[in-house]
């Protein structure tokens, strides 16, 4: 059972707990992993919340909370709890990755956790409750690695990042009635959340971003956006509505949508390549439209409710600039549309890559 603050807290909790906890023998659901998607596994203290966060992510279709990295085939909640089996409570991550990659699972994982407590997550303490990414293949393992060292050179923490990385080697599924239990008791999930702790240490770990800024100096990044009073001075007035205030300019009347020149196409704002020429098709709807990104990791997705139903919203990572949105509907072999805003966009012609700084995607230039 969740740790708790206070007496009066625990008091409370244990009376939720015998209501919601029910039935400890429920068949566990069903692991396989369905065509087309891809699993990562994660371990971040209380698998409610992680498995929370993951759901809410574009492109991850479902999240199992269990256990991974212990020595027991097929423990309970009850024995992992104890921290007798070596388990740790974790989330197996089910998500299409033309739709988000592996390297924006890492970062919306860090912004989960505490990785600078071994010892256990927020008010959850003991081994089963630490932080561990399982990798299941080399890619996983270097992608993963590479991660934790840019966020321990980020400056964001005074203490060491010392989350584990860990070849996967089996996961067993929680019981039932733990699998989506911020749906089926928001209640409960709700008051265990914010007693943890975990949102007001995110929160003030996170909304600085001056710790961008100095990651972005100490990882060597060449891209980074400009303050405010210079964006309004260097961009147009179209340019700065649609990258700061998430404006969408003319279809057909603008600059890049039949744009067919061999190039690269990068953030108005900070620079950063985001596409190439060769992925660009005509996709009809009178706004630049590519098949994929040049660079996925500078490529940020996000829920939006504009027009009240959800579209998936697509900025860049240094310059959050808003780009445009990325739909279902594009041409094979990743099926998908970044229909983005011209305005958000700068075309560098092939022949001016080198000069530029882009030389080293000449090669993936041609359209």
């Amino acid at each position: 059972m969740k740790t708790v603050i206070s007496l009066s807290i625990i008091a409370i909790a244990s009376v939720l707990a015998i209501s919601s906890y029910g039935d400890t023998n429920q068949e566990a659901p069903a692991t396989e992993t369905p065509e087309n998607l891809s699993v990562a596994t994660f371990a971040g203290g209380c698998f409610w919340c992680t498995e929370s966060d993951f759901e809410k992510l574009p492109g991850v279709h479902k999240v199992i909370s269990g256990f991974s990295g212990g020595h027991v085939v097929d423990p309970s909640y009850e024995d992992v709890s104890k921290g007798i089996t070596g388990h740790v409570e974790s989330v197996q991550v089910y998500y299409d990755p033309n739709v988000i990659s592996y390297e924006t699972l890492l970062d919306a994982f860090w912004r989960m956790i505490n990785p600078t407590d071994n010892e256990g997550q927020f008010i959850d303490r003991g081994n089963q409750y630490r932080s561990l990414i399982f990798y299941e293949t080399e890619e996983q393992k270097t992608i993963a690695e590479h991660s934790r060292q840019l966020l321990n050179e980020s400056g964001r923490y005074k203490a060491p990042v010392i989350t584990e990385i860990r070849k996967f080697e089996a996961f067993y599924p929680a019981e039932d009635y733990h699998q989506d239990y911020y749906k089926k008791k928001p209640i409960r999930y709700n008051y265990y959340r914010f007693n943890s702790g975990r949102d007001q240490y995110l929160e003030k770990i996170w909304s600085d971003d001056l710790h961008l800024k100095v990651a972005h100096e100490k990882t060597g990044a060449q891209y980074s956006k400009p303050p405010d009073d210079v964006l309004r001075k260097t961009l147009t007035p179209l340019q700065y509505q649609v990258t700061q205030e998430e404006a969408t300019e003319p279809a057909f009347k603008n600059t890049y949508w039949d744009e067919k020149r061999d190039g690269i196409y990068v953030d108005v704002v900070s620079g950063e390549p985001l596409f190439s020429s060769r992925d660009k098709f005509d996709s009809g709807t009178g706004w630049p439209s590519f098949s994929r990104p040049l660079v996925p990791e500078n490529i940020v997705k996000k829920e939006d409710f504009l027009l009240l139903l959800p579209r998936t919203e697509v900025r860049s990572r240094y310059g959050d600039s808003h780009l445009g949105h990325v739909f279902d509907d594009g041409p094979e072999p990743t099926g998908l549309r970044y229909c983005l805003n011209s305005a958000a966009l700068r075309f560098i012609p092939v022949e001016e890559m080198e000069a530029a700084g882009y030389g080293k995607f000449e090669g993936v230039s041609i359209g």
